[in-house]
């Protein structure tokens, strides 16, 4: 027995209350200190380099988004296998998993950063940049780009180590990397006086030492899961196992990117570069509770993957309940924050009261339904975890595509840049019922199966 058996096999008999704080604390506490630092960083950029490097910043969230989709679709693919071929006792195949997931990370990273870099200013410039934000956002996206192979391969690693078993590990190396940024991100920016190519320069600098040290944990014979002679390449059933299962987070942020491109404009268009602006302090905001959904979520993922995988029905019902309800009290005390102290906010980021007034309105609507998100967050992440592609792909696109795009274009031509803010709410509310009913219709066909696979009666509680 490897020897951190014991923690795996933890997965499939300790309590799920246990086991879901066990493993979501420290992913919660490794996405807050990402958000906290975002937010951070746009306070550096806003008060030491001016209001026109936020709307620059926020120029960047679709380039920034495409990079994550990739680094998600390897990620959190490969995580979620390797969580269920622990659940079955498959050891080799979880460290065949692994060594794909590196050369498929570091293939993407490079080929991303090529592309981008060549035609930065063009996709700039179609992203929503004007000639007054478009310096910003390029200088910021130059050194992003650069080492966006390290971005790849931490997120990658962070998550498989989560997901076998290291929850605190990967929980630390988080807090390091972002706590080095933390430390030289105002260096740069105010004491070298760096501007937006600190921030950037911090970022990457910090990555590079939590890709080091994930690298050297997975080296490592002792861990659950690691590198392994002949396992480190790529071979066309695990590529095709690990881009399935990731594709729903794969097409969650890429549609991400495309509907920041269409708000950018459409904020262009109604409001000017500083709409652009109130936007980037919004999703700060807004990201900052995702991410403690995030966590959540990664958090319930290795729980619900490896009773998946073990069939145990049961157990699996019953960590989605316990997230779900975790996850609604976190998007619940978002909307109270941002109804009750939006101008309050605002004031942190900037002096400038244009963007301010422009952020307390927007953020007063654009969380009107947040309570809703939490649940359909999780009820997503539920499906791809136990490796219902397809389910999770319907219900990630469900709001952007199938709501919010339509709802932009005509609550925009409606009521101009207030529709824009109205149609984030509004997607909200219907993605969220659509999900509900997907759900029921869902749950009873994995009820189903689980009977048939344990040899269970419906009655028995076992599923």
């Amino acid at each position: 027995m490897l020897v951190d058996q014991q923690a795996a096999d933890d997965l499939g008999r300790g309590k799920t209350g246990r086991l879901l704080l066990q493993y979501s604390i420290p992913a919660i506490v490794g996405m807050v200190a990402a958000s906290l630092y975002n937010i951070i960083d746009r306070v550096f950029i806003g008060q030491g380099v001016g209001a026109l490097a936020i709307s620059g910043m926020a120029i960047t969230l679709p380039i920034m988004n495409m990079a994550v989709a990739f680094g998600a679709w390897i990620g959190i693919g490969a995580s979620a296998m390797v969580s269920i071929r622990l659940g079955e006792k498959k050891g080799k195949e979880a460290n065949l998993i692994l060594g794909n997931a590196l050369v498929l990370n570091i293939i993407i990273s490079i080929a991303f950063s090529a592309v981008a870099l060549i035609y930065l200013d063009r996709i700039l410039y179609l992203f929503g940049a004007s000639r007054e934000t478009l310096p910003y956002a390029k200088e910021f996206m130059q050194i992003i780009l650069i080492g966006n192979i390290f971005t790849h391969i931490l997120w990658g690693l962070n998550s498989i180590m989560r997901s076998s078993g290291y929850p605190r590990k990967a929980m630390v190396i988080t807090l390091v990397t972002i706590g080095i940024n933390l430390v030289l991100a105002p260096l740069f920016i105010f004491a070298f006086r760096w501007g937006i190519r600190g921030a950037a320069a911090a970022t990457v600098l910090s990555q590079v030492v939590g890709t080091v040290w994930v690298v050297i944990h997975f080296m490592s014979g002792k861990s659950q899961v690691h590198f392994e002679r002949g396992q480190i390449g790529l071979r066309a059933n695990v590529v095709r196992d690990i881009l399935s299962v990731g594709m729903p987070s794969f097409l969650l942020y890429f549609c991400a990117c495309f509907i920041v491109i269409l708000l950018n404009l459409r904020l262009v268009m109604y409001g000017g570069d500083f709409a652009v602006g109130a936007f980037g302090i919004i999703n700060s905001i807004v990201m900052f509770f995702i991410m403690v959904v995030i966590g959540l979520n990664q958090g319930m993922q290795p729980i619900v993957g490896y009773n998946y995988g073990a069939r145990q029905g049961e157990r699996v019902f019953r960590t989605f309940r316990y997230t779900v309800i975790a996850a609604t009290g976190v998007t619940a005390a978002g909307f109270l924050m941002a109804e009750c102290i939006p101008g309050l906010i605002a004031r942190a980021f900037t002096t400038h009261q244009e963007l301010i007034d422009l952020s307390t309105t927007g953020m007063r609507i654009v969380f009107v339904m947040f309570p809703l998100v939490g649940f359909q967050m999780v009820s997503s992440n539920l499906f791809q975890s136990i490796g219902k592609a397809k389910v999770a792909i319907f219900l990630s696109l469900s709001r952007q595509v199938l709501f919010l795009i339509p709802l932009l274009f005509v609550l925009s031509h409606a009521f101009g840049l207030e529709g824009v803010w109205v149609a984030l709410p509004a997607s909200d509310i219907l993605a969220s019922l659509l999900t509900l009913v997907v759900l029921k219709m869902q749950v009873g066909k994995i009820r189903a199966e689980c009977r048939q696979t344990t040899g269970e009666k419906p009655e028995s509680g076992a599923c």
